[in-house]
């Protein structure tokens, strides 16, 4: 299990094409990869790799951010 304690943590949205599904990237400072998973299965991985306290928050994020993109957070 990966916990991160006040650290950054990059997202990445990627869109899937054709029979491969839409996912997404949790990495670490250093962007070292810490979960990948559906898009539309956040929360099994969410809790595997320690945010499960911040589940909704990343979940409401991921759905929000745009395909494509990386964003940054701190916790």
């Amino acid at each position: 299990m990966h916990k991160l304690l006040f650290q950054m943590i990059y997202i990445l949205k990627i869109k899937g094409a054709a029979k491969i599904p839409d996912y997404v990237q949790l990495r670490d400072a250093h962007f070292t990869l810490i979960a990948y998973f559906r898009v539309d299965r956040p929360e099994k991985a969410l809790i595997k790799c320690g945010f499960a306290d911040r589940e909704a928050e990343l979940i409401k994020i991921i759905n929000e951010m745009p395909f494509g993109k990386v964003q940054a957070l701190e916790f």
